[in-house]
């Protein structure tokens, strides 16, 4: 099965190319859509067999829930409880920050599918700040599940050929809407009634944003550290694997002026900025270089964050014929105040793939 490209880079090719990505997803098929943090893989998220097939497709284990994507606000009453749409929380999070990179993660509504929330009793659910995603999910008159358009555990995409060239024949359609725009996915965080908030995970919303909005209601806790998932144990949010985000060849993060390269031939780098690139090309100089790149001149975590998924594509794709065990991408650890928690969050969790 060759997968469908559907145009939609001008108003008047979404015109036409929506409707037909709107009747896929309505016949139980999956789409992948652009949104402002990674593309997504949309399937409807009130049909089981459509969900299903979405973890067919990406190889994602069953403990790892989807977040289900809403065009409006009026949509939150099909995904989440009664209980949690009386928390003031929600409501605060949801004016502050959507349409934006924000999951919210509470009690279920009983007509979302248990595979949806790995048989969790909640839910994550996000409005997407991308008029394409928007649009998509109204023509398809429900709500979207939809993980990041990858195969489980690998790079996540920020383009429509990142999506093909790991699901090309695996899908029905991609809607092709251009790079990404935050370029990390989004921050979730937990309200559960009765409970403290939690940070899930770092994404496109700073941390400081979100617990500054919720400092009325207590603080903003962390994710236990004991988060490692088995077959049995559903993970609360996406993403939170200790492996995850991973290139091909393997990342290490490394000290700038003396990296480890024992058993290397042929590495990558990758910066947080200019200077530190300098300094590594310098430190790796006996090597092959087979590319690089600083993810801003400057220390910029936005246009960072932005830069991240695509610069680890090319680097990745640069050392695919070098034998393996040979080739590494090297960078440096990120710095981690706001944006910057959810780059070193990504960077970690690819390094321990390797």
């Amino acid at each position: 099965m060759k997968t469908e490209q559907l145009r939609a880079r001008t108003a008047t090719s979404a015109a036409e190319s929506l409707p037909r990505a709107a009747a896929l997803l309505r016949a139980g098929g999956l789409v992948a859509f652009p949104t402002e943090t990674v593309y997504g893989l949309g399937a409807n998220a009130l049909d089981p067999i459509a969900i299903a097939r979405i973890f067919e497709a990406k190889g994602r284990p069953t403990f790892d829930p989807l977040i289900v994507h809403i065009a409006d606000r009026a949509d939150l009453s099909l995904v989440l409880s009664p209980a949690a749409l009386e928390d003031p929380r929600v409501a605060l999070l949801a004016d502050a920050l959507w349409p934006g990179p924000l999951t919210i993660v509470a009690p279920a509504a009983p007509r979302i599918p248990g595979l949806v929330r790995s048989g969790l009793p909640t839910v994550g659910v996000r409005l997407p700040d991308h008029d394409l995603a928007r649009a998509l999910i109204r023509a398809a008159g429900a709500p979207i599940a939809a993980p990041s358009a990858n195969l489980f555990g690998q790079l996540s995409p920020t383009t429509a050929e990142h999506v093909l060239e790991q699901l090309d024949g695996r899908i029905d359609a991609v809607l092709l809407g251009g790079a990404t725009r935050v370029g990390v996915e989004s921050s979730v965080v937990s309200l559960v009634p009765g409970e403290p908030a939690r940070l899930l995970r770092p994404g496109g919303i700073p941390r400081e944003t979100i617990a500054g909005l919720l400092a009325p209601f207590g603080p903003l806790l962390d994710a236990p550290l004991d988060t490692a998932n088995s077959a049995d144990a559903p993970a609360a949010a996406p993403g939170m694997s200790a492996s995850h985000y991973a290139p091909r060849a393997p990342l290490r993060i490394v000290d700038a002026d003396a990296p480890e390269l024992a058993g290397l031939t042929h590495v990558a780098l990758l910066a947080p900025d200019a200077e530190t690139l300098a300094d590594l090309r310098t430190a790796a100089a006996e090597l092959q270089i087979v590319a690089e790149a600083a993810l801003s001149e400057s220390l910029d975590p936005v246009a960072a964050a932005a830069k991240l998924f695509d610069a680890l594509h090319r680097l990745d794709a640069a050392l695919r014929d070098v034998t393996p065990g040979k080739a590494a991408i090297l960078t440096t650890p990120y710095p981690e105040p706001g944006l910057g928690l959810a780059i070193a969050d990504r960077l970690r969790r690819a390094a321990a793939a390797s």
